[in-house]
């Protein structure tokens, strides 16, 4: 299968892309506060992409649920510094944001691909953005602002609504000028979904893939793996969700999804080889035609 091919200026390694998570946020729900300063941040960066990292994704605002949304300036002090460091050391980024400025500031600094989890609804300029930034694009399935979106959570049939949800996405980039070869499909797990969604979507990526876009997704150390392993004290602690995360890349990985996004690199790409190397692969991906 070819993933990467045409007129992106992504990296192609020939398998599902790896993209790393860098959040220089002070609230972010497994690393918050970690790499706020610059120089932790750049560090990081530069420690996913020598594991092997495909992208460092870098986003300077908080999407846990219940975070109180960063001011558009923070949110630039944040990330722009990283991102303008990372590029100088050949690191290829993507830049984790649901505003337009924002995303038009990464991409000058850097930036080869605006991943937006709200998929162009949060901001009314974003669409535009992009389709004059010549970038790909990463829309995820969104129905609202972290302090809302657990009363968003309501569907008869999860992965109909999803697929169709996000298939109103592409429409809506592609009517603002977006080249649909460039754009990338989230489902969004945890985002307005429990954990029991989750799952359906993922057992369900099928019908997302019939959408006849690459998927990206973000499984790493959410809360519905936390459920799942839950033990006599309560949920498993959010670092002690990687494993069950691996598990579910080798899983995606055999199945040809494009990507994933993850905390942890070297496991996903150790994951990804086994997969690839037992060819278990289907079909159900999609095509690809960049």
């Amino acid at each position: 299968m070819d993933r990467l091919s045409g007129v992106t200026r992504l990296p192609a390694p020939g398998r599902t892309v790896v993209m790393g998570i860098l959040n220089v946020t002070p609230d972010s729900f497994s690393d918050g506060g970690e790499f706020l300063d610059v120089d932790a941040a750049v560090a990081h960066g530069i420690a996913l992409f020598g594991e092997g990292a495909d992208l460092v994704d870098v986003g300077g605002e908080s999407t846990r649920p219940g975070a109180q949304r960063a001011s558009v300036e923070t949110e630039l002090d944040r990330v722009v510094p990283v991102i303008r460091q990372l590029s100088a050391a050949g690191v290829a980024i993507s830049v984790d944001t649901m505003r337009a400025e924002v995303a038009v500031a990464a991409v000058g600094a850097g930036a080869v691909l605006v991943n937006d989890v709200s998929g162009g609804l949060a901001d009314p300029d974003m669409l535009p953005a992009v389709a004059d930034l010549g970038v790909d694009y990463v829309a995820m399935h969104w129905r609202g602002h972290s302090d809302r979106m657990a009363d968003l959570a309501t569907y008869g049939d999860v992965v109909r609504e999803v697929t169709e949800e996000l298939a109103d996405r592409v429409w809506a980039a592609v009517a603002a000028g977006v080249d649909r070869r460039r754009v990338i499909l989230d489902p969004g797990l945890g985002f307005a979904k429990t954990a029991e969604h989750n799952w359906a979507l993922l057992r369900g990526l099928e019908h997302l893939a019939g959408l006849g876009r690459p998927l990206l997704v973000g499984a790493s150390r959410k809360r519905f793996l936390g459920e799942l392993l839950a033990g006599p004290a309560g949920q498993r602690p959010v670092r002690e969700r990687d494993d069950a995360g691996t598990a579910i890349t080798a899983l995606l990985a055999a199945s040809g999804i494009w990507g994933v996004r993850t905390h942890t690199v070297r496991p996903q790409l150790d994951a990804i080889a086994v997969a690839d190397r037992m060819s278990m692969r289907t079909t159900w991906a999609g095509p690809v035609d960049r």
